[in-house]
């Protein structure tokens, strides 16, 4: 039985081979036949399209460099919002919360504004969304939770001058679904 299946599978291999006029390559041992053959390598990346064309291409590798270089400041407004909240849950009086909030928003401007300034145009409306992503609320809800209503209204202002949204939402499943595929790359190690 085991011979009748092992001879019918070596017929179909061998026809299916001969059939499309291609030498194999094959081995004898102990009176078997082995066919040799080589697969050619396969590589695979994610949802990647082979046929877009190279305009869809470049613009895709300028997105991976601007969410590469966006996605890590938004960790870290991640990090140190979680960080300050408790810091700030601690803080009883509302003097004390400023003074903290002041003395935290220095520090940040003196580590962190000059490379933050160096951001394009749209680096900086991916690291809005991407701040949505880490925190879960939109840069627009951040600044009003921490410094005030005003603030708020007066950075929206400014940045709708400019043509921007601080209230942008990041939607993974829709708008955004390139940028999340990207930082799945990144977090994976891919990129």
């Amino acid at each position: 039985m085991h011979r009748v299946l092992i001879f019918s599978l070596s017929v179909l291999l061998f026809s299916s081979v001969f059939s499309q006029g291609k030498k194999v390559r094959a081995k004898v041992t102990k009176g078997d036949t082995i066919v040799l053959g080589y697969l050619n390598p396969v590589y695979i990346t994610e949802n990647w399209n082979p046929r877009r064309k190279k305009r869809y291409t470049r613009k895709y590798l300028k997105l991976i460099r601007d969410v590469k270089k966006a996605y890590p400041y938004a960790k870290l407004v991640g990090a140190k919002l979680k960080l300050y909240e408790d810091e700030l849950a601690a803080i009883e009086k509302k003097r004390g919360k400023r003074k903290f909030l002041d003395k935290v928003e220095k520090e940040l401007r003196e580590e962190y504004e000059g490379d933050l300034r160096r951001l394009t145009i749209t680096q900086g409306i991916i690291l809005i969304k991407l701040v949505d992503r880490e925190t879960g609320d939109t840069s627009y809800e951040l600044v009003k939770q921490f410094r005030g209503s005003f603030s708020a209204f007066f950075w929206q202002s400014i940045a709708r001058l400019f043509g921007h949204n601080l209230k942008l939402n990041y939607d993974a499943m829709g708008d955004d679904y390139l940028i999340e595929e990207v930082v799945q790359l990144i977090e994976k190690g891919k990129i």
